[in-house]
Formats: structure tokens, C-alpha cells, sequence
């Protein structure tokens, strides 16, 4: 209802869905954004309404997605949003509202892992921890779209037949459920010995177990295991912000000329200068939301239910995408 007027290169969507992710406090406070109040959903879909005079990539009517920028004002969780142009691009009608909402976050930080921290192509063997989590899923699909061989760990019994049932299959689904199979023996042994190309972890443990802080799962695997199953050349990106290598780690890293990257999906939007290819980015994840990936989604939610779904959300305890559709 209070809307400021539209600016020169803002446009004016009316939302169709947003999708809801996990709010980073740290991050926030860190760069000096924390405020008492913060906006909920960044991930929308929706009609374009009015464009200001500058605006040049779109016109009313158009359909659009994005992720509002981190420093956003306002909330995805409005009928109506202004946004920067900049941050938005053209939905394919094929897509349908939520599957773009929910699939744009994801798709970026697979897209960043695999194309930009590394580099995936055919005949490599990209290992994706939790495979069957929103981020693991569309990580494994957009390997395998590139050709690679793709091994995943699964957290559980519903998790291993989730990615049982994927097609193309994956080369391999290590169970760690029960804490008995050993990761890097068995991504050795899918390997013949040579270790895996690329590694994309969802954190890692640092210390012995009696030392680790209990917030921690048990079924994370330990940075030890990962440097082992590391191959010649190999590049891990990590999740894990405070990650800590000790010398010899460093030294076996240096040994096998290895690589480690952090995968932090809102360096895009800390730094402008690179914005015409996080477009890119967003443009190819959008494209390929109908041909490469089948995204994780929840039953889309009516809005009147998102305090409730934020709230699992931000406790991590959401399995699937959650999407609020109006």
C-alpha cells in the first residue's frame, strides 16, 4: 500500500511465488546490515507491472524471477515488490511460478560451485555430500548434465532411495546413516584408488569427536576424510565458514596440488562488478529448470502458513524448497 513511486531503473512485479531460505544473522551483522527487523523471502516469481523510464530488459507483463538483493528493504512476501532491474531475469513460460522461485537459489550456488570454483566437464567424478537435499539435488543433476560421474552420501534410508531413483542414476550412493561406512574408502574404491575430482561438502567436522561442538551432526564427515579422498588436482568447495587446516593437512593438499574454494552464494551481490555474469547465471538456471533439473519443492504453501514454514526454515529443519504461492 506504501509504495515509493518507481524509480528510474526499478520494476514494479507482482509477486506469484517466493521462496524461503535460511537468513544468515552472522553475514548480516558482519557487513554491517543487521537490523531489529528483517525481510522475509528474497527467491520471487511474477508479472511484471510498470518499469521506470531507464529500465531497457523489460516491459509490463513480462515474466520475471530473482533473488532480491541482500541490502532489500522490502520482503518477497508482498502482492507487490520494487526491484532493480539488474537482479531479475525473464521466467520461460514452460516454468511455472514456483519451480522459479524455488529452484533460482539453489541453481545459483550450483552453478557457482560447479562452473566458477571449478571447473565440471565429461569423465570427471564429482562427489556432492547430502545429495538429497534441495542444494545436493540440482548440484548432482547439473554435474551429470555436464558429463561427469556423480557419487552422493545419503542421511538416511529415505534419502538413499530419493537418489536410488534419479534419472540419469547416480554412479554411487554412500549410506552414512548408520556411521559404520567410511567415505573416503568408498569414493577410493569407486575411483580404482585415483580419488575424486571435485568435492562439494554441507560442512565438515573439524576436530576429534569429544572436541566438536555438539550443534554439529554426526553424520558430517571429517576434513581428514575429505583431503584423503581428494584426487591429483582436485578442488573441494566447502560450505564449512570457519573452516581451520592445520599444517599437515596444508601439506597434503600442496602434495596433490589441490584446491579449496568457499562457496558463499552472495558474493554476487557483495560485488557488483561482477553482475552481468551472476545474470548470466541466473539466466542458465532458469533456462534449465525444465530440461536438467528436477528441483527438491514442497507442496507450495499459502501464505497465511509462512510464519510457521520460516520458522522450520530457519532452524534448518526443512527437508524440501519451501515455496509460498499467492
Amino acid at each position: 500500500e506504501n509504495l515509493p513511486p518507481t524509480r528510474d531503473n526499478d520494476v514494479k512485479v507482482q509477486v506469484r511465488a517466493c521462496a524461503l531460505s535460511w537468513i544468515d544473522t552472522k553475514l548480516l551483522s558482519e557487513i554491517k546490515l543487521e537490523k531489529e527487523l528483517l525481510p522475509v523471502g528474497r527467491e520471487i516469481s511474477g508479472v511484471v507491472l510498470e518499469v521506470g523510464r531507464k529500465v531497457t530488459f523489460f516491459q509490463p507483463d513480462d515474466e520475471v524471477v530473482g533473488i532480491l538483493p541482500l541490502d532489500s528493504e522490502e520482503s518477497g512476501l508482498c502482492e507487490v515488490v520494487l526491484v532493480h532491474e539488474h537482479y531479475l531475469v525473464r521466467k520461460p513460460e514452460k516454468v511455472c511460478w514456483v519451480e522459479a522461485a524455488g529452484t533460482v537459489r539453489d541453481g545459483v550456488r550450483a552453478y557457482t560451485a560447479l562452473h566458477y570454483l571449478s571447473q565440471v566437464s565429461p569423465g570427471k567424478t564429482v562427489l556432492v555430500m547430502d545429495g538429497a537435499s534441495p542444494f545436493g539435488t540440482i548440484a548432482i543433476q547439473l554435474a551429470q548434465h555436464r558429463g561427469a560421474k556423480v557419487i552422493s552420501t545419503a542421511y538416511s534410508l529415505e534419502d538413499k532411495q530419493y537418489l536410488e531413483r534419479l534419472r540419469p542414476p547416480v554412479a554411487r550412493v554412500i549410506d552414512v546413516s548408520n556411521g559404520k561406512i567410511d567415505v573416503a574408502e568408498s569414493c577410493l574404491e569407486e575411483t580404482g584408488g585415483l580419488g575424486v575430482d571435485i568435492v562439494l561438502d554441507a560442512g565438515v567436522k573439524l576436530y576429534s569427536a569429544e572436541d566438536e561442538a555438539t550443534s554439529k551432526s554426526p553424520l558430517l564427515p571429517h576434513k581428514h576424510d575429505i583431503i584423503t579422498l581428494l584426487g591429483v588436482g582436485g578442488h573441494w568447495i566447502t560450505t564449512e565458514k570457519n573452516l581451520q587446516l592445520d599444517p599437515p593437512d596444508s601439506h597434503s593438499l600442496f602434495l596433490k596440488g589441490a584446491t579449496v574454494s568457499f562457496l558463499n552464494d552472495e558474493i554476487w551481490n557483495l560485488s557488483n562488478i561482477q553482475q552481468g555474469k551472476y545474470l548470466y547465471i541466473l539466466l542458465m538456471v532458469i533456462l534449465n529448470t525444465d530440461r536438467t533439473y528436477e528441483p527438491q519443492l514442497d507442496e507450495p504453501i499459502p501464505l497465511y502458513e509462512a510464519k510457521v514454514s520460516m520458522e522450520i526454515v530457519q532452524k534448518n529443519q526443512a527437508r524440501k524448497r519451501q515455496v509460498i504461492q499467492f
